[in-house]
């Protein structure tokens, strides 16, 4: 199994970040449950849409310019196979 190790800076934003997003999937839980008008969630759920493809910009742009990089000036010139078909599942 791969790893990719994050000093405990990178790690605290990126737990951060998820913990608003989950904050955000429960406060569209309650909503649900006192039957609020469907435009207000969907508002909300487009707010946490957005969330989670920042997070996944973040992620992937890190990526690129550590994992990526390091296996490429390492000679593994199979790591291009993989993001390309990281950038396959990210535009459909």
């Amino acid at each position: 199994m791969k790893k990719t190790y994050r000093d405990s800076d990178e790690k605290k934003k990126y737990i951060h970040r998820l913990n608003r997003i989950s904050g955000q999937i429960e406060g569209i839980k309650k909503m649900i449950e006192d039957d609020r008008y469907c435009d207000e969630i969907l508002t909300q759920l487009l707010a946490v849409d957005k969330a989670v493809k920042s997070l996944s910009s973040i992620i992937l742009e890190k990526h690129m310019y550590s994992c990526i990089k390091k296996e490429v000036s390492c000679g593994n010139l199979e790591i291009v196979d993989e993001m390309m078909q990281l950038f396959r599942r990210y535009s459909s």
